[in-house]
Parts: C-alpha cells; structure tokens; sequence
C-alpha cells in the first residue's frame, strides 16, 4: 500500500520544480525575501557581503543592536556562521523564514550570525556546497568587516545549519579540522546541527516508518540527493553518508580539538534516525555531544512553529553560552 502511495507522488511536483533538458532546473515555488536593513534604530542590523563574485556566493550578517550602544561593555558577541536547508536544490539565505529565524537567534543569544550563500545543485553539484563553506570561513577569517573586526570574536565560532545546511556544516568542519590552525584567529569552538539530512543506501526505521511522510517523503529525498551527489554516485558516497571512512577517521580529530557537537532533531522527521545514530558514533569516538530529541514535530517544523523555534534558539544560546571560553 505505502509503496503505491509512494509511486503517486511526483517529487519534482511536490518541490514545485521542473528538470530542464539541459540539466538545469525551473524553481517555480515562490518562497518570500527579505532585503537587508542597516538601519541603526532597529534591533538587529542586517547587511549582505560579497564572498566570490564568480559563483555568486555572500554572508548576510546579522548584528544585535546593543553592541552598537555607547554603554556596551565592548565584550565581543559569539560568531555562529550559519547555513540554510532545503536539500542543496533550492532557497537562499535572503528568504524571509531564515532571514527571521537568523534574526531571532542573533538577538536571542546574543550572537553575530553569518548565514551564507552557496552554490544550489544540480547546476552546481556537490561538492560546490562544501567548497563555499570552506571558503565562507576562509573569507570570515580574513574579512576587514567592521561588524566582524569590532563586535565578533571570531575566536569563538559555531557552525550551524538546519536540513541540507547542517550537513553543509558537518562536513565543511571536518574538512577543516585538519587545518585549524590555518584559520586562526578563528577558531571553532563546535557544530550545531539542526535535522541534519544525512544519505545512506540502505534505509533506516525512521525514513521506512515516514515513508509517505507530508513533508519529506523518501522519494523526495532520494530525488535531492541524485540532484545534489555527483552523477553516477550513490548515497553511501562520503558527500551523503557520515559513515564514510573519510568522515569517521577525522573524529578522533575533532575529539582532540575539543568541538563539541548539538544535533537536533524530531520524532516526526524521517531523518531522525540518522540523527540518533550520528549521536552513538560521535559518542563512540569520545566527541561531547548534546542532543536535543522531541517526540513531535516534522521536518522544519521551527519555520512553520514559533515556538518551537524560540525553544531550540533557546537550546543555542545554552549551548553556546556554556563554552569554556
């Protein structure tokens, strides 16, 4: 029965996109932007900067008023450099739901937020993702931005996405575990990781329980990760699956390091299982982790549930304020 249900739902329907002949794909859903605004008066100030001009990659920060005021102690805010979701195919970091939900975070924590602009598959498959990350904290680090010079300490940095943008950010901050000391004076203090969207061949419970879930069905997943993971390639491939040898080797690094490690997830996710088992390997290789499961909730439920967002914005401002920086 389930499997009939599945075969009836167009994929490229539900993402209300269509696959051109040469490759590329017609994203017809209308999804609301929300234009910077630097203006001194409001509670945070917003404003976009050109990362690469060729690939058209940018950072829209996010500053609290309060650090502007005379009477601030001038205690530089934490740096959370964060990635949107929505499967490496579509959105943009100028939308509305993350450019409020960016908003509320940074004045919540408080924090200067960074929320980059990366390259979208299949136009740009993976790894361009990754690249851009990489080169978003490449850039950041070197970055004469007054926003970031005056108010960031950049010496005490999180990596954040939510969906797709959380995998962008675990696997960017493996890539640069190696090499920390190359990006100094940033340093990364941890990962948070919100319904982070993992791939691997073989299913496991939860993407079999949610099948024909309204929100992410399987097929809708699979059909982002053959847009997003190089052609030919499955999804055991090291750009889908945390189970990669490459991956797992690199843990005994960020261990070292002492990154800690919030993932995130809902019980009425389809991706949740994989969560819960990034959780045990992380555990297994002595990284600290924090993890923060509810029973409720469905894939990007905190865009759709204020409350839900103030809650897990909430779990970020413990999580980064109980650092030991």
């Amino acid at each position: 029965m389930s499997h009939q249900h599945q075969q009836s739902i167009d994929p490229y329907r539900h993402l209300d996109l269509v696959l051109n002949p040469n490759g590329t794909l017609t994203r017809s859903r209308h999804i609301p932007n929300t234009p910077p605004n630097s203006d001194p008066t409001l509670p945070i100030l917003t404003k976009d900067i050109t990362i690469n001009p060729q690939n058209n990659t940018w950072l829209r920060l996010f500053l609290p008023q309060t650090a502007l005021s005379s009477n601030a102690e001038h205690q530089k805010l934490p740096l959370i450099i964060f990635f949107h979701g929505s499967g490496f195919v579509v959105a943009s970091a100028a939308n509305t739901m993350f450019h409020h939900f960016c908003s509320a975070m940074s004045a919540a924590v408080p924090a200067v937020v960074a929320s980059v602009e990366y390259r979208l598959a299949p136009e740009h498959r993976l790894p361009a993702a990754y690249d851009d990350a990489v080169e978003a904290l490449e850039f950041v680090r070197n970055s004469q931005e007054e926003w970031l010079t005056k108010h960031a300490d950049v010496g005490n940095c999180y990596i954040m996405g939510n969906s797709a943008g959380a995998t962008i950010a675990y696997f960017a901050g493996l890539r640069v575990a190696d090499t920390v000391r190359d990006l100094e004076p940033l340093k990364i203090q941890g990962l948070i990781l919100r319904q982070v969207f993992f791939g691997g061949v073989q299913r496991c419970a939860s993407e079999i329980r949610l099948e024909n879930d309204g929100v992410l069905p399987l097929i809708v997943a699979d059909l982002l990760w053959e847009l997003a993971l190089p052609v030919g390639v499955d999804r055991d491939h090291e750009y889908a699956n945390p189970r990669a040898e490459k991956w797992v080797g690199k843990l005994g690094r960020v261990k070292d390091l002492g990154w800690r490690v919030l993932v995130s997830g809902n019980g009425g996710d389809p991706l949740i299982d994989r969560e819960k088992e990034l959780v045990e390997m992380l555990k297994e290789k002595g990284v600290e982790v924090v993890s923060d499961f509810e029973e409720e909730g469905c894939h990007g439920v905190e865009y759709s549930d204020e409350s839900k967002a103030e809650k897990f914005i909430q779990i970020v401002k413990h999580f980064v304020s109980s650092s030991d920086v």
